[in-house]
């Protein structure tokens, strides 16, 4: 199961209802692997104070994680920016004391997360595990530039035996690779060297790259923001992620997503055929390119707003 941005606005230790429903939900359905892509608090503030930050720690792992444990079931994350944000200046970490409050929150509780590790020595801002023959990789997305080091790390774990035994490969990190939501389209939301990476991920035959940031589930997030280029009501959502590897036949995946206010499924239809924003086009994943009429191909790149 999948969920991600549950933060509330800076320096709260508060959840909404939705996020407390989704967390009893995962709890109840017992998956094999529960996945968060990132903003688990409200931080990327200068104006907090070290108490506040820890006190933002603490309600999550009293209100989200805690439960989670408990059930036994392995829990894989990757931080977001306002978890602990990468984005620089001078140089030097803009947020430094969040990244360090946040892996003094997570280094401690590495070994509880029941995940087979592969890779951890840059927990938890990057990492690698193997679960159920998929090999999971992390890497630190919380702003919009991956760093080079981590990209040839990447590289190199993705191109390793040990990940292209496993029958997929799935990556995770906060910000996506092209725009999808209203308010995330300009530069900085979204990854610097979208196609690149996704050249990167392509060469590896990376099945899915699970991300969150935009708040819109297209096809794997939650939150409360509408798609670019729509005018339906804003969701907060719950994926599930299946993947049958059947002894004869092609292994085939289903994603099933809730609408955590009203609890139905988000039928494909729902969704966007395409989302077509300032840095890429992206189209949903139960349709080609041949699929789109002239008018959607057509359709041009929505310039960045700065």
């Amino acid at each position: 199961m999948v969920f991600s941005d549950i933060n509330s606005r800076y320096g709260s230790t508060h959840y909404r209802a939705e996020v407390e429903q989704a967390v009893q939900v995962m709890t109840d359905w017992q998956p094999d692997l529960i996945l968060c892509a990132g903003d688990m608090v409200a931080g990327q503030s200068l104006s907090l104070t070290q108490a506040e930050i820890t006190a933002m720690w603490a309600a999550f792992d009293q209100k989200v994680f805690a439960p989670l444990q408990a059930t036994g079931i392995p829990f894989g994350f990757t931080l977001g920016n306002h978890d602990a944000s990468s984005s620089r200046v001078q140089g030097q970490y803009a947020f430094a004391q969040e990244r360090q409050l946040a892996a003094a929150y997570w280094r401690p509780r590495q070994d509880r997360l029941g995940l087979t590790y592969v890779d951890r020595a840059g927990f938890p801002f990057y990492y690698s595990f193997q679960q159920n023959d998929i090999f999971y990789l992390v890497w630190d997305a919380s702003s919009a530039t991956v760093s080079a080091p981590e990209i040839a790390w990447a590289d190199r774990s993705l191109a390793s035996t040990t990940a292209q035994r496993c029958r997929r490969r799935i990556v995770m990190g906060h910000l996506p690779l092209y725009a999808v939501s209203q308010g995330r389209d300009r530069t900085g939301e979204f990854l610097s060297q979208a196609d690149r990476l996704q050249t990167l991920l392509e060469r590896h035959n990376v099945h899915s790259y699970i991300c969150g940031h935009h708040h819109a589930y297209y096809p794997a997030g939650s939150g409360p923001r509408t798609w670019l280029g729509r005018t339906d009501a804003a969701m907060q959502t719950l994926t599930v992620l299946d993947m049958f590897f059947p002894d004869f036949g092609p292994a085939t995946t289903v994603y099933t997503t809730y609408d955590m206010g009203t609890r139905q499924v988000i039928e494909l239809p729902q969704l966007p055929r395409q989302i077509v924003g300032p840095n890429g086009r992206l189209l949903r994943h139960d349709l080609t390119w041949s699929d789109l009429s002239q008018a959607e191909k057509n359709q041009p790149y929505v310039p960045s707003r700065h």
